[in-house]
């Protein structure tokens, strides 16, 4: 069967896999204001030098907003960490899942999917990576993220074990590995050793691994 054949039910498929749960509900997300986007937005960027160091008095001094107009977004510094990084991931992740295309075989579905995600971790620096370590929370979070994509992953690699694109693999553990490489390669202590960027990394990896499935077809 050809890798290039559309997969019927692909997207019913993957809607079945549940997403981790936002920092902000939907209600809360669409009551925010035009400002309070643009503020979270900022950060995003900001985070980029650190922000263990950084008080909420700190921020909306950079951000040249009030303290006031920080706490009604989050109760605190680190709630307001985890809030920007969670957006970021999920915007990231509508893209990742934009990617993929009912007509798609569900090899190239993993490949586009993957690597419009790692697309998180293109632009990591170490003081992000050294503060993000540092919050226990993030890690959680982090988590959470991972694990989604691992999920969706392993949807596609099954789909493609039921199509004959493949050999009967371990599809779980294959997904960990492939969904993993983008964070595994931003941290602190992997990707300062790297010679690319965390996200080259991954898509290189990534690559290596599609090359090898297909070689191994059914």
């Amino acid at each position: 069967m050809s890798l290039t054949t559309a997969t019927p039910g692909l997207l019913d498929r993957l809607r079945d896999v549940p997403a981790p749960l936002p920092v902000l509900d939907r209600v809360r997300e669409q009551q925010l204001t035009d400002r309070q986007r643009d503020l979270l937005d900022r950060l995003v960027e900001l985070f980029d030098e650190g922000f263990a160091h950084l008080t909420m008095a700190d921020l909306a001094a950079r951000l040249n907003c009030s303290l006031r107009t920080l706490y009604e977004l989050a109760p605190s510094r680190d709630e307001l960490v985890l809030t920007v990084i969670d957006r970021n991931l999920r915007s990231i992740g509508r893209t990742a899942r934009g990617a993929i295309h009912p007509d798609m075989a569900p090899l190239e579905a993993i490949q586009g999917y993957l690597e419009a995600a790692n697309v998180a971790v293109a632009g990591t620096t170490e003081a992000f990576a050294r503060d993000l370590a540092s919050l226990p929370a993030c890690q959680r979070l982090s988590d959470q993220h991972s694990d989604y994509l691992v999920a969706v992953t392993r949807c596609l690699l099954d789909l493609a074990v039921e199509r004959g694109d493949i050999v009967d693999v371990d599809t779980t553990a294959v997904a960990r590995v492939m969904a993993s490489l983008g964070r595994n390669f931003s941290r602190l202590d992997v990707f300062t050793t790297l010679r690319t960027t965390p996200k080259e990394a991954a898509d290189a990896v990534l690559d290596l691994l599609m090359r090898g499935l297909t070689t191994h077809r059914a």
